[in-house]
């Protein structure tokens, strides 16, 4: 076997591993600048103007990896990429006001379907008080779309995955696990519970969630994209602190609990480790009065530093599944 770090694959190397690679080459060429706040690493970057800063986010979508277009309508894929970007600048604490889009797809693809994603598109939007601003396509072998999400808030203030302190209550604002509950009923060939597949096609997202916790002055927040444990793993090593989540306080959706017995499955795992919901999570000070929408499910601790707790319990060791979606895992 070479031991030539140049020839590993990324299934060895990680979705993680290639970001730290990719912003290590970033933090070698970035060249200073006075207008860059928040650089690139977290949800969105942020860039300072005179007395409010934008935040950009970007992410790409595959066909079969994100969406299959057997699962889901051509106007489902258009909002859930919408949804997904915007829900990036909105956990900054910033208010999304534009998008870019850039689209492949194959030959074959008809003039409906490419409208009716266009009409999902500018809906979800529409919905976040967004706007289209411009974008590109190209021909492509399957589809692949990428979206620039685009957001203001007052520069110095963007909220970040590094400020959680000890003793600091954790909030979320929506849903977790229903998505990777839909996902699971579409794998089984299935298209009911409807509330969990709608759930995976179409993330229902509060655009003002952000901007309310801001205001509750919510030290760190982040998107649960990858799921609940691995994203707050996000806060727990950025901020270097502990995250313990208590169970208790979290309400099982009723179609969640039948759903994942019918499955013989653990509903709490698919809340934990379920991505898609795109819910913010957000820490906010002991004595702070969490805003409207936000429900306590933990605490921040001193220790252990970069994990995650689950009623006092390791993750990893109560529970033998993965925190959350890995690219480039088998």
């Amino acid at each position: 076997m070479s031991s030539d770090p140049s020839s590993a694959t990324l299934a060895a190397l990680g979705e993680s591993g290639l970001v730290a690679k990719i912003l290590a080459r970033i933090g070698e060429s970035q060249v200073e600048s006075s207008s860059i706040e928040i650089a690139a690493g977290d949800d969105a970057a942020v860039m300072g103007t005179s007395g409010s800063s934008f935040v950009l986010s970007v992410d790409m979508y595959a066909e079969g990896k994100h969406f299959r277009t057997d699962w889901s309508t051509a106007i489902e894929i258009g909002r859930r990429c919408a949804a997904a970007s915007l829900a990036d600048v909105c956990s900054m604490g910033a208010v999304p006001v534009g998008a870019l889009l850039a689209i492949g797809l194959p030959a074959s693809t008809t003039s409906h379907w490419a409208d009716e994603f266009m009409a999902g598109f500018m809906q979800e939007i529409g919905d976040a008080g967004s706007i289209l601003l411009g974008g590109d396509v190209s021909g492509c072998e399957s589809i692949v779309i990428s979206v620039t999400a685009l957001g203001t808030v007052v520069s110095g203030t963007a909220i970040t995955r590094g400020g959680a302190r000890a003793g600091d209550i954790i909030g979320i604002c929506g849903r977790s696990g229903m998505a990777a509950g839909g996902l699971r009923v579409l794998q089984r060939g299935l298209r009911s519970p409807r509330a969990l597949v709608d759930a995976f096609r179409v993330p229902e997202i509060d655009y003002t969630a952000g901007t309310r916790a801001a205001k509750s002055g919510a030290t760190s927040m982040i998107d649960i994209s990858d799921g609940l444990v691995a994203d707050l793993q996000h806060i727990a090593r950025e901020s270097g602190v502990g995250i313990e989540i208590d169970t208790k306080k979290i309400v099982v959706p009723v179609e969640l609990g039948t759903t994942a017995a019918a499955f013989g499955a653990d509903p709490m795992a698919w809340i934990l480790a379920g991505g898609d919901d795109h819910a913010f999570v957000a820490t906010f000070p002991p004595k702070k009065r969490l805003p409207t929408g936000f429900a306590e499910i933990g605490k921040v601790v001193p220790d252990p530093i970069g994990e995650v707790l689950v009623d006092g319990v390791l993750y990893r060791d109560a529970y033998e599944v993965s925190p959350g979606f890995q690219h480039f895992s088998s």
